[in-house]
């Protein structure tokens, strides 16, 4: 994956990510410089941002730091092999309680 093509699919993940938490009433969600917050009621954060270069995504959560690499179209974990928005949503519902639906 070339440089270009991995900001393109950053771009399109870090987009549907906002999409979907941002009808989530509890949740606060602000990308910015492609770095996505996303702020629970009690102030705590997870934090989605891409790490060029590696070519992945990395997610900084209370419950620990995740690294997701593209293998055959799917974002996954490194050490796990998790579905990159599996993974989120589970560390989303396990930290604030919200359910997200991805769009």
């Amino acid at each position: 994956m070339t440089e270009s093509e991995f900001h393109r699919a950053v771009d399109g993940v870090l987009e549907r990510i906002e999409r979907s938490i941002d009808d989530e009433p509890e949740l606060d969600v602000d990308l910015e410089a492609g770095i996505l917050t996303v702020t629970f009621p009690d102030e705590s954060r997870v934090i989605v941002n891409r790490q060029t270069p590696n070519r992945e995504i990395w997610v900084a959560a209370r419950s620990g730091g995740f690294h997701f690499a593209s293998r055959e179209g799917e974002w996954r974990d490194t050490r796990s092999g998790d579905e990159l928005f599996a993974s989120l949503a589970r560390v989303i519902e396990s930290q604030g309680g919200a359910r997200v639906t991805w769009k």
